[in-house]
């Protein structure tokens, strides 16, 4: 292994390196394969379960399975893949145990967190990078695709940062620079966005499905798809709907059946949380009175 620190010549892209694998749930051996298409070499991978393990072969093949140690060992660059939860042990027990080593490029793809996270590793002369893709995975090929059309929430050292967007460049996506204090915030948005949208899909999906449709997915993508598009392309411009219109009687309607035996109780809870906040910003926009807006909000409340 080298031990020369990639900070010395941080213009310069990374180069071939040996990277190790740590966690090969859907992110990192989607990652992994990424690195590895771009040129990169895989060491060796840390997988314990036995999806995780079949995931690893899938996407990793020949990359052997490893102990972290050794992966360690025999890697430049060290991808840790782990859940936020598991991130701050996992990095200060394997500091304490010494096996960090100089130049390391230590690599996390926790989207809460920012490098701050991986300061156990300077002191054996590592280089600590946050490497976040905004994207839900599946854990399947197709991801590999899905990352030319994906941005990455980068943060680094000044001197670094250059690398860690290079990297992200050659596995397709294109940095983007969050600021260590904004990491919270930064991720509580893409899940906000990203999680909640699941959630209420599936919602309008079961609802649909107990009053017999069959295709809920054929029903609700071209709807769903279309409304992702205005939302972003105009914001709250895009807000319709009987909310929006201020169609009190309506939303009350909609209230009454969402509370029927069969329905699940979060579905009106869901419904009545998300159609408060829109009635608000359809008045913040000037698209309903406050008449109309305390009226729809005294409805939700009951």
């Amino acid at each position: 292994m080298s031990t020369q620190p990639w900070a010395a010549e941080p213009q310069n892209r990374p180069g071939r390196l040996g990277v190790g694998v740590i966690g090969a749930g859907k992110v990192g051996a989607v990652l992994g394969a990424a690195l590895r298409n771009a040129g990169h070499a895989v060491t060796g991978v840390h997988a314990v379960s036995e999806a995780s393990r079949s995931r690893a072969e899938a996407l990793l093949p020949e990359v052997p399975v490893l102990e972290i140690p050794e992966i360690l060992r025999r890697s430049e660059m060290v991808l840790l893949a782990v859940p936020d939860d598991v991130l701050p042990d996992l990095v200060s027990g394997l500091a304490e145990a010494g096996h960090f080593q100089t130049g390391h490029l230590v690599v996390h793809t926790s989207g809460a967190h920012g490098v701050s996270v991986l300061d156990p590793v300077r002191a054996s002369g590592a280089i600590p990078l946050a490497i976040h893709p905004a994207m839900s995975f599946t854990g399947l090929t197709l991801d590999l695709a899905r990352l030319q059309d994906c941005m990455f929430g980068v943060t680094a050292d000044p001197i670094v940062l250059p690398v860690a967007q290079a990297l992200v460049v050659e596995m397709g996506g294109e940095p983007a620079v969050i600021a260590e204090a904004d990491r919270g915030t930064y991720h509580a948005a893409l899940a906000h966005a990203s999680n909640h949208l699941v959630t209420l899909t599936s919602q309008a999906a079961q609802v649909l499905a107990s009053i017999g449709v069959e295709q809920t997915g054929r029903m609700l993508s071209p709807l769903l798809n279309a409304s992702l598009e205005n939302a972003l392309a105009n914001g709250d411009g895009a807000l319709t709907g009987p909310v929006a219109r201020g169609d009190v009687g309506t939303v009350r309607r909609h209230l009454q059946v969402l509370a029927a035996e069969g329905i699940p109780a979060d579905v009106g809870q869901a419904y009545r949380a998300m159609a408060s906040a829109t009635a608000q910003r359809a008045l913040a926009r000037g698209a309903l009175s406050e008449a109309r807006v305390a009226e729809l909000l005294d409805l939700l409340d009951q």
